[in-house]
């Protein structure tokens, strides 16, 4: 038996007031995919399971002048199927449509996959893309940190024990002519991904690319916005020659960060191939 005590609270406040009183002993569930796979495997040593996955102040999808709102309780289904989200988020939505399978989606959440800090959480890479803060509760009161803050390192989250993601903050894509979101896995459900990327852009009348945001998920210690191939390939017109140079860019600073391993061989040519198909569309625009 596990010796762990679930805790459900009715309101966000209540479960503010229960972590501050117990928050080094308790584990925020909210999805749960993996609750069980960790206690089975012992690597999950909390007193309390604290459930927020129903608390309706976190499913929320909004629009608002020019900030988009993402509940942290909004699950990968309802991402999926949000309308708002495919107007001005379709990245994430393309992102939620192979997430895992359709069970899991149906109750894993946005908050939960990013918290997990998992190097492959497939959220990730289209939240940096849509430069997304995730605000932060606790009984200090409420504060933004970026996304790419959350995570430390591998499956180390670097928020207080005090604190609950509330919802995200995005910039919606405005004026975007192109956003997708691809990943190679081992096969097409229950897949974790091996790669991951995000990207969005922008071309002007001349086809020349005049806005653009790149994030590589699943390859390095922490999903990586890569600032120096958006300014590669800003303000040219996209050819093939020209996204496989960039492609090679890419993974020449991703081996800057990770080191030459023994899977180079095969992440090497995969990422810039990947890289290539999911931008090629922009050749022809």
């Amino acid at each position: 038996m596990f010796d762990i005590q679930y805790i459900r609270p009715q309101s966000l406040d209540e479960a503010i007031d229960f972590l501050d009183q117990h928050g080094h002993q308790t584990e925020i569930l909210a999805g749960g995919t993996d609750v069980l796979v960790d206690l089975k495997s012992d690597e999950l040593h909390k007193k309390y399971l604290l459930d927020i996955s129903r608390l309706e102040t976190l499913q929320k999808i909004e629009i608002d002048d020019d900030q988009l709102t993402v509940g942290a309780g909004v699950t990968l289904t309802e991402i999926y199927d949000s309308e708002i989200l495919a107007c001005h988020a379709p990245a994430m939505q393309k992102c939620a449509f192979s997430f895992a399978s359709k069970q899991i989606r149906n109750v894993a959440t946005i908050g939960g996959n990013v918290a997990h800090c998992s190097p492959c959480g497939d959220t990730v890479p289209p939240l940096v893309i849509h430069e997304a803060k995730a605000v932060l509760v606790s009984k200090n009161g409420e504060r933004e940190v970026p996304v790419e803050q959350i995570a430390s390192g591998p499956y180390a989250c670097a928020l207080p024990s005090s604190e609950i993601i509330s919802h995200f903050v995005l910039k919606p894509a405005t004026e975007i002519d192109f956003a997708d979101f691809q990943k190679i896995g081992r096969r097409k459900e229950l897949s974790i991904a091996r790669i991951s990327m995000a990207a969005m852009a922008r071309q002007d009348e001349a086809g020349r690319l005049s806005f653009v945001r790149f994030c590589l998920g699943s390859c390095t210690p922490t999903p990586q916005r890569f600032q120096i191939v958006e300014d590669y390939l800003l303000g040219k017109a996209p050819t093939e020659s020209l996204l496989r140079d960039a492609g090679r860019e890419l993974t020449d600073r991703m081996f800057e960060i990770t080191g030459r391993r023994g899977s180079a061989i095969y992440k090497e040519p995969a990422i810039q191939g990947l890289f290539v198909r999911m931008l090629y569309p922009l050749c022809s625009q």
